[in-house]
């Protein structure tokens, strides 16, 4: 693991907290200046994350080269710990984000906690660098490429035959191709992570869904 990974594996010790944050945080801090950290892109998951990096890639970037750790919260309802850890209160680093709309009161309501606007709206967010997906991130990706295009990429993976039998439960049998398509891709661990990055590395350069070609020209 090299420093940037240590660097995001510590910041998630500190704003886990318990008897290791202390450690954690002192870590961290080194770490930024190890690893030379200019800015934190707060995403709610490992998924998020995926997608960003593999878009980066694309794009010729290397995002932790850059001084540019993506953290994956575990959740949006985590933001306010990890704004603690990595703004004002914390680390005071530049700092970006992704989230599904569902979730941006938390994302705003924080950012104000730590002073970072005040009376913000959902239009504020965006100038902050906090970019807003409709759904979710998988939402955003199968409709920029197409149910015809996401099948292909299931079966490029070698699960159209897991596809089809998910498909065939009597609980998805009333759902659309686009809801099985997105349900599909979070029943294993890992399932979501690996289509992110291959729905990202499959799309058209016009097709890029906005929140994530966004922040990416953000940071």
């Amino acid at each position: 693991m090299d420093d940037m990974g240590r660097f995001r594996r510590a910041v998630v010790a500190w704003a886990a907290g318990g008897a290791g944050a202390s450690a954690a945080a002192e870590a961290a801090q080194e770490l930024a200046v190890d690893a030379t950290v200019r800015m934190v892109v707060l995403v709610e998951g490992s998924s998020d994350q995926a997608a960003l990096e593999a878009l980066a890639v694309r794009h010729g970037r290397d995002l932790g080269a850059e001084g540019i750790a993506v953290v994956p919260l575990g959740g949006a309802t985590n933001i306010g710990r990890f704004l603690d850890v990595c703004g004002p209160p914390g680390l005071d680093l530049k700092l970006a984000g992704l989230c599904d709309i569902a979730e941006e009161p938390f994302f705003r309501r924080a950012l104000e906690r730590v002073g970072l606007g005040a009376r913000l709206t959902p239009d504020d967010l965006e100038p902050l660098g906090f970019h807003m997906c409709v759904a979710d991130l998988e939402d955003e990706l199968i409709r920029s490429l197409g149910v015809s295009a996401v099948q292909q990429v299931i079966e490029a993976e070698g699960e159209m035959r897991s596809f089809r039998v998910f498909q065939n439960q009597p609980a998805q049998r009333e759902r659309t191709v686009e809801q099985h398509l997105r349900r599909f891709m979070g029943t294993h661990a890992g399932r979501k992570a690996q289509y992110a990055r291959s729905l990202v590395e499959a799309l058209d350069s016009g097709r890029i869904p906005r929140p994530l070609e966004r922040l990416l020209a953000h940071v």
